[in-house]
């Protein structure tokens, strides 16, 4: 029996005007950006669907954004009764797929997001800290250059292992470019720079991990109706404790994708639907296995392309 896997995009999928088409035509889609405002006080839904651009990309703005859209695309696609046996999101796409799984309400969701946003901004001052992406060298090898530099007071450390000969570092800026030179002449293909408010995902983001553990502690948590596959482990959680201790972690954790991608398809996994603005996601797991079936949903025209294509397979 084929299994589904929904994945829900993380920051840098954003895009103006995004889920726009779908709220206009159909309130119930419209309801979510709605209540989105509506908790965060905010004019959220006019920002996503008219910009400024440079005003979304501010990662207080963008996780909230992405989490409303990604989650009102998955309320239309649900009403045609495609199931997922597994969800699973990168980095703030986690806390979309916690609330398809009915871990958090959408509100605590979006709230959840915009003040993580604003930890992770303050954590580190503007300009000290730094990301970039490293492609063309395994992991063995680009820890060890993050290990050695920063043992020289320079703290540097994986952060996203996306698909093979794609890793990310994140850390100070220094730490960053010591070791992007350091990959360079180990073999690394190219070490791109990230435009970036900070060094997500680095232990730098610790300060911020403290703040948003006392956000989620106010929270009420469910047990997941469906398995969540985990960024900090790459393994199935349900439970409602474990889940909230790792997205603590996941703060300052690599966000292990590619393994992820594989845990899914270890179970069963043959069909994954990117469900969000963009095809980030739907691009990497063609790079880690591609003899898996993937869609990406982000608008009326995809989401019944999707279930043609579906329904037809089936």
């Amino acid at each position: 029996m084929k299994k589904v896997a929904f994945v829900f995009p993380g920051q840098g999928s954003q895009t103006v005007g995004m889920g726009k088409e779908l709220a206009e035509k159909y309130p119930d889609v419209m309801a979510f950006f709605n209540r989105a405002d509506y908790t965060l006080n905010s004019q959220l839904t006019q920002l996503i669907f008219a910009g400024p651009k440079e005003e979304l990309k501010l990662t207080v703005n963008t996780q909230p954004a992405l989490l409303t859209t990604s989650i009102a695309i998955l309320k239309y696609f649900q009403q045609f009764g495609i199931a997922a046996d597994f969800v699973a999101g990168h980095s703030l796409g986690e806390y979309t797929a916690l609330v398809a799984a009915g871990v958090l309400s959408f509100e605590d969701g979006v709230y959840a997001v915009r003040k993580r946003g604003e930890f992770m901004e303050n954590a580190v001052p503007n300009g000290e800290g730094s990301m970039a992406a490293v492609l063309g060298l395994d992991r063995e090898k680009l820890a060890v250059i993050t290990d050695e530099v920063t043992a020289l007071n320079h703290p540097v450390a994986l952060a996203n292992l996306n698909c093979p000969g794609q890793i990310v570092i994140s850390g100070s800026k220094t730490g960053v470019e010591m070791a992007g030179t350091k990959a360079k002449d180990a073999g690394a293909k190219r070490v791109m720079p990230l435009e970036v408010s900070g060094p997500f995902h680095s232990p730098l983001m610790k300060p911020a991990a403290t703040e948003l553990r006392n956000v989620l502690d106010r929270m009420e948590m469910k047990e997941a109706q469906i398995p969540v596959i985990a960024n900090v482990t790459a393994e199935p959680v349900t439970s409602a404790t474990v889940i909230k201790n790792q997205l603590i972690e996941q703060l300052y954790s690599p966000v292990l994708w590619e393994d992820s991608v594989q845990k899914m398809i270890a179970l069963g996994v043959d069909t994954f639907i990117e469900i969000g603005p963009g095809k980030v996601l739907s691009g990497l797991i063609k790079k880690i296995d591609k003899t898996v079936t993937i869609y990406s949903i982000s608008d009326e025209a995809s989401a019944l392309a999707v279930v043609e294509a579906i329904k037809e397979g089936k």
